[in-house]
């Protein structure tokens, strides 16, 4: 039984009661008479008290447990000054990037440093260094070597694990070695971070903390490795079988009475592990798995070692494949990972919260607003979410480019309609500069709001990626009617004008539910509404797992006919990734050609980035398609890593714009198809009106 998030007894220190913001300097503190702080959160994001920021968020969870907690925002890490404000926490310094990657936030697709920063007040640049959770933890050790250094957010959590690395172009380790941390947080951190800091209150040592979920600790070697021992594993470490090794079944018949006990999932050595796809095939039927049942008595799985995928390229898929196979928190195993001497052990995913617990979290005592000590500067991250409310967490789509799965996973948590309610009107009467407009209900996407599993059985076994993709499986609920009564029930609170939906509507979802899509037109669209088709080939579509064109064009039928019912002219606003893996010069130009025939000039253009740990990020590195059972057999995946390739990719989706061209007219001579440059509509550019030479187009 999973003890609630509140009913812990609280800390001795709840007596100070509850802070209008959690301090941030020496004399915020003396104000609220405290000696010292209990736990200091370090954050690369300037503090604005908001559930919408994550150290917001858990300080405020923290206080309501009675522990007194101070923040360090985005402090200057050339020294250790900063990092000393506070003075010594009693129990630990809490870590984290911000709500962003330190280096997505820094730096763009094509690695160039970035002007500005949404999270920094005025927008002001390089107020955060690169690889900020590494720079953090290195300085709270500087100030105070013996405090417990606990890591956390979307940094921490997707280099989990060896991982490769976009910036340095190389695999690095698990940032838990890098940064020396104690112990990290990923993914939901409430329960855990609750558990750790009244586990160290009653002065358990942090060492001894291995056994709460969603939480990775390393582990050294002592002596032989099969005697690696752990709270749940059962039987010794078998050595990982390459997966070249794994083809042939009588080696695998060889292999079975061996393998039965230890801690190497039967299907992690087995070089068909389609079996661990699911218990419910891709296309959402019921599938019979001997193989699965018995790996299942198995509680933790060694993936290949640091060294192992870093040398070799089919090993890195393999691990990549087998970590997103227990992303499921019903039924997810631990992962150990060798680094050199030492594991990096990571236990399941944390259980979701009930929606009591995450009502409780939303309505904290939170100000609603940046610290005082920014004055009038505009943070443009909260201007962006300060009239907004979010409604639930994680996304069922899984998109391989996607780092949602990898963090938040699958599970919808979503909250109660009258908690929303209740957060709406605390935004009409403590937000600044409130008009009445609500600019968005929503959270990872739109429109999961209270979506879930229909077969809890089948939920507890279920191990696809994805619940929508290639189709949406017969167990997941497409009912929107809670979302249409909250929708409803918002619109007519006084003083709410409008209640718009800012988030992405996933359309193959709302098209199961027609009654939504016309809710959601006749409502609660500005005028634009955003959608993510991505692309609109089938073998580019695959690789992301994201649903066909004709899936967005029935969307947009429906959406067409409802705003002309409505009386109202509004448009939909599609986002498109270039260079994503598995796509072709060929596939970008029937991209090109696509918009060009529906008259779209898009504006909202993303260049693939790879990520840390996501399914894409690994077909960029490896070349390799880990949607599929890793082996010498396994599909190869055309990836375009050529800084030139990637520019024309983009250009294609541009092709409107008069800077693209003279890059277009070669890649269209290139591919033979000079039938599209001329002047006039039927073609996709014009003709060269100057005697510049044309821009020859290397492939390499």
């Amino acid at each position: 039984m999973t003890q609630f998030l509140f009913s812990h007894l609280p800390f001795w220190a709840k007596r100070f009661g509850v802070a209008p913001v959690l301090p941030m300097s020496r004399d915020e503190m003396d104000a609220l008479g405290w000696d010292s702080c209990d736990v200091i959160l370090v954050t690369g994001d300037a503090y604005v008290d908001h559930p919408s920021f994550g150290m917001a968020l858990i300080g405020r969870l923290l206080e309501s447990q009675g522990f007194r907690v101070g923040i360090i925002s985005q402090p200057d890490w050339r020294s250790v000054d900063d990092f000393m404000a506070l003075g010594r926490p009693n129990l630990f310094f809490g870590i984290t990037s911000g709500n962003m990657d330190s280096m997505v936030n820094r730096y763009t697709a094509d690695r160039k440093i970035r002007t500005d920063d949404a999270y920094t007040p005025n927008a002001e640049p390089h107020h955060r260094p690169d690889r900020a959770v590494l720079v953090y933890a290195q300085r709270c050790r500087e100030a105070y070597g013996d405090i417990p250094i606990i890591l956390g957010g979307i940094e921490a959590s997707l280099r989990r694990m060896a991982h490769y690395d976009y910036w340095s172009d190389q695999v690095r380790r698990s940032i838990l070695l890098d940064a020396k941390a104690d112990l990290l947080i990923y993914g939901n951190a409430e329960r855990a971070i609750v558990e750790v800091a009244h586990r160290l209150a009653k002065r358990e040592t942090i060492e001894t903390i291995t056994d709460l979920r969603g939480t990775a600790f390393i582990k050294c070697h002592r002596g032989d490795p099969g005697l690696l021992r752990h709270p749940r594993e059962s039987g010794d470490p078998d050595p990982f079988c390459h997966p070249r090794e794994c083809g042939d079944p009588e080696t695998i018949d060889n292999l079975d009475s061996r393998l039965r006990g230890n801690d190497v999932a039967l299907d992690s050595l087995r070089g068909n592990d389609v079996a661990l796809d699911s218990l419910r095939g891709n296309d959402g039927e019921d599938l019979a798995n001997d193989d699965l049942s018995s790996a299942e008595k198995n509680d933790v799985i060694r993936l290949p070692s640091y060294e192992e995928v870093k040398q070799d390229r089919v090993l890195y898929a393999k691990a990549s494949r087998l970590s997103y196979l227990e992303t499921n928190p019903y039924c997810a195993r631990s992962l150990v990972q060798r680094h050199g001497d030492r594991d990096v052990w990571i236990n399941p995913p944390p259980l979701p919260l009930s929606t009591e617990e995450l009502d409780r979290v939303y309505e904290l005592p939170y100000s609603r607003k940046p610290h005082l000590s920014y004055a009038d500067a505009r943070i443009p991250a909260y201007e962006m979410i300060r009239f907004s409310v979010c409604i639930m967490r994680g996304c069922f789509g899984g998109c391989s480019f996607c780092s949602i799965t990898c963090h938040e996973g699958r599970v919808i948590q979503s909250r109660s309609q009258s908690s929303v309610l209740n957060e709406i009107e605390a935004v009409r009467n403590l937000t600044p500069g409130f008009t009445g407009v609500i600019s968005d209900l929503g959270g990872p996407t739109a429109n999961m709001y209270q979506s879930k599993c229909l077969d809890a059985t089948c939920e507890s076994k279920c191990r696809r990626f994805s619940c929508l993709y290639p189709k949406i499986c017969k167990f997941r609920s497409t009912d929107h009617t809670p979302l249409i009564q909250l929708y409803r029930a918002a619109r007519k609170l006084p003083g709410i004008k409008k209640v718009l939906i800012g988030s992405g509507v996933r359309y193959d979802l709302a098209n199961e539910s027609p009654k939504y899509i016309q809710e959601l037109v006749e409502h609660h669209v500005g005028g634009y509404l955003k959608v993510a088709p991505e692309h609109i080939s089938e073998g580019t579509l695959s690789k992301m797992m994201k649903p066909s064109i004709e899936i967005y064009e029935r969307f947009q039928v429906l959406f067409n006919r409802y705003s002309q019912a409505a009386g109202k002219t509004q448009y939909l606003i599609p986002y498109f990734i270039a260079a994503h893996p598995g796509t072709t010069d060929e596939d970008m130009l029937e991209l090109a050609l696509w918009l060009k025939r529906h008259d779209l000039r898009v504006s909202q253009v993303q260049t693939f980035m790879p990520t840390p740990i996501t399914l894409a990020t690994t077909m960029y590195y490896s070349g390799i398609n880990p949607l599929k059972p890793i082996t010498d057999q396994g599909e190869s995946v055309t990836v375009p890593k050529e800084a030139r390739v990637r520019r024309l990719h983009k250009a294609f989706l541009l092709y409107h714009l008069p800077k693209n061209w003279p890059l277009i007219r070669a890649a269209l001579r290139k591919m033979g198809r000079m039938d599209l440059i001329g002047n006039g509509k039927r073609y996709l550019v014009p003709r060269e009106t100057s005697n510049r030479p044309s821009i020859p187009l290397s492939r390499g």
